[in-house]
């Protein structure tokens, strides 16, 4: 059960005394977050790379990759391209459906920074948001990904979209719900190839989960969801699909369901407390279907703010809490989309700056 909140709704004092953005103490919570933890995070240790992107995005947000060194950056590329799963040297087709990245080094794979096939671990294998997010690090570090294996990508891609339109996580079989989906989309988007995607498949999975109230859950008969609804209104957006997936009445409602999160910051569900992550969950989703006006962002901007560690800096879900690396990235992408100075903007369809998008497609460019 989730504690309550110290204030859900929000107060005068919060909203007209909001603190500044304290930038310079947020970009040394990222720098520290790329080369120490504390023991509470050991149990996301196969989730490393997500917890990677958080830092390294983090700081391009910040207009602040420039504190990390040449030296340090190429260490990371190295390091990402390092948990790339390869097709099997001596027989490709026998690992196919585990190729990507996974999270971490934790099974003790030999460190290989090639695309070559390699020989294959049993149990190593990729997992389709630590495949997002490594790729995703790469481009905002200026990296060509001309040393990703996009073939064996696409091939394993194509083994974990289910029957019904959803995705798996992982090969080895997993739950499969609207994030994945997301994760596909973005995969194929970077990789400018939409061929391990059945995209008919997935719009109409995405369309059986809108609700009576019109927002989107994680599949068909689930609560709608503030995370779940930026998935698939995002995944709709990459595939170009937003605007003819929904009947007029339907998409009006869910832009009514996400405008109705906001409290004084933005809640995932109703009855919820606010919590600083929906500011970007609910936020993207409203400038992706074109209404972020509507929402109130002096009253937003003070509920963030109000959450971030003014000495030790990032951000948390609630006020006096402690910041951690998710809600301190969401945190500043969320006040990225309302135009907070000193901030890059982003592309939030694939939730890294638009600086990093561009150079996206100045790859697709040359490539093409």
């Amino acid at each position: 059960m989730e504690p309550e909140s110290k204030d859900p709704a929000g107060n005068d004092e919060q909203c007209t005394a909001a603190p500044q953005l304290v930038i310079k103490r947020h970009v040394q919570f990222f720098k520290r977050t790329l080369n120490v933890l504390p023991s509470a995070c050991q149990s996301l240790d196969a989730s490393r790379m997500t917890l990677l992107f958080f830092a390294v995005s983090g700081l391009d947000v910040l207009n602040a990759l420039d504190s990390v060194s040449t030296e340090e950056r190429q260490h990371i590329i190295e390091w990402v391209y390092a948990q790339q799963i390869l097709p099997d040297a001596n027989d490709p087709d026998k690992n196919i459906q585990f190729c990507g990245f996974r999270g971490s080094s934790y099974l003790g794979a030999p460190f290989d920074t090639s695309k070559s096939p390699a020989v294959h671990h049993q149990y190593d294998c990729s997992h389709i948001a630590m495949t997002y997010t490594a790729m995703a690090t790469l481009l905002i570090l200026g990296d060509d990904l001309s040393r990703v294996n996009k073939p064996a990508i696409l091939r394993g891609l194509r083994k974990l979209q289910l029957p019904d339109g959803s995705f798996c996580s992982t090969a080895e079989g997993s739950e499969h719900d609207m994030r994945f989906i997301y994760c596909a989309c973005c995969v194929s988007h970077i990789l400018n190839d939409w061929s391990g995607f059945d995209i008919e498949k997935a719009v109409e999975y995405i369309k059986d989960s809108q609700n009576y109230d019109c927002g989107i859950g994680q599949g068909p008969f689930l609560e709608s969801h503030g995370g779940s609804t930026f998935c698939a209104v995002a995944s709709l957006a990459l595939m170009r699909r937003l605007e003819e997936a929904f009947p007029p009445p339907d998409l009006e409602g869910l832009k009514r369901w996400c405008i109705m999160r906001q409290q004084t910051g933005f809640q995932g569900r109703p009855n919820k407390p606010v919590d600083t992550c929906y500011s970007f969950w609910i936020g993207a989703s409203l400038e992706l279907l074109g209404c972020l006006e509507w929402v109130d962002k002096k009253w937003n901007r003070g509920y963030v703010l109000s959450t971030q560690g003014e000495y030790t800096g990032g951000f948390s879900k609630w006020p006096d809490t402690h910041p951690d690396p998710l809600h301190s990235y969401l945190g500043l992408c969320g006040l990225s989309i309302q135009g907070e100075g000193g901030l890059r903007p982003l592309c939030v369809s694939l939730n890294i700056t638009q600086r990093a998008a561009d150079w996206l497609e100045e790859i697709h460019a040359k490539n093409h």
